[in-house]
């Protein structure tokens, strides 16, 4: 591992078939899209010794552990968005986790809720954070709110292996996380990045 990139860790957050497929529960229209952007990410990631987290949602059968303004998706009829063990909770195709990845399961749109994320992180030695997936207004940009809060730095989001329903929300969020002092690199940017 390159000594550069020993701090750091790549957040693969929520890169599930309901959010990403055509017809996941939850689908993010710019999901699709960055699946190749996110594959290489993720790559680079495993050539540089990057420790990779995969951040998934994954819930109870019933929604007992969903938001409340979701609970209306989960009855016993029909399994709701990111239902533990079913397909619509597995990783899209072309991304994988290996050995050496964490995954780490949330119920809320910030990785940092509720979790042991930062526990984790810091008994890793992580203090510099990259992350991708979808979708930007939500926990993407609630998981970067709170890894400032807690002191990651630098914090940076690949533009283009984010996505949001449409890029003018996708923008928008950018140029707020921008604002906070996260860095907002394109994927060949932060390819080439000598950190």
């Amino acid at each position: 591992m390159a000594e550069k990139w020993k701090h750091a860790a790549l957040l693969v957050i929520d890169m599930q078939n309901d959010f990403i497929l055509d017809d996941g529960l939850m689908r993010v229209n710019g999901g699709k899209a960055i699946v190749p952007d996110v594959i290489k990410a993720v790559e680079t990631a495993r050539q540089r010794g990057i420790l990779i987290v995969w951040v998934v949602r994954e819930h109870d059968y019933l929604g007992r552990d969903v938001e409340l303004f979701r609970r209306h998706l989960y009855t016993r009829q029909k399994e709701g968005p990111t239902t533990k063990g079913c397909l619509g909770a597995q990783l899209v195709d072309g991304l994988v986790i290996k050995e050496g990845d964490y995954k780490l399961v949330k119920t809320r749109f910030s990785a940092f809720f509720a979790t042991h994320l930062h526990s984790f992180l810091q008994s890793n030695g992580v203090n510099n954070l990259v992350v991708v997936g979808v979708q930007t207004p939500n926990c993407i940009r609630q998981t970067v709110f709170d890894a400032v809060a807690h002191n990651y730095q630098p914090v940076t989001v690949i533009v283009d292996a984010t996505a949001a329903a449409t890029a003018d929300i996708h923008d928008a969020n950018i140029y707020d996380m921008r604002n906070i002092g996260v860095a907002t690199p394109t994927l060949e940017e932060w390819c080439e990045t000598k950190l």
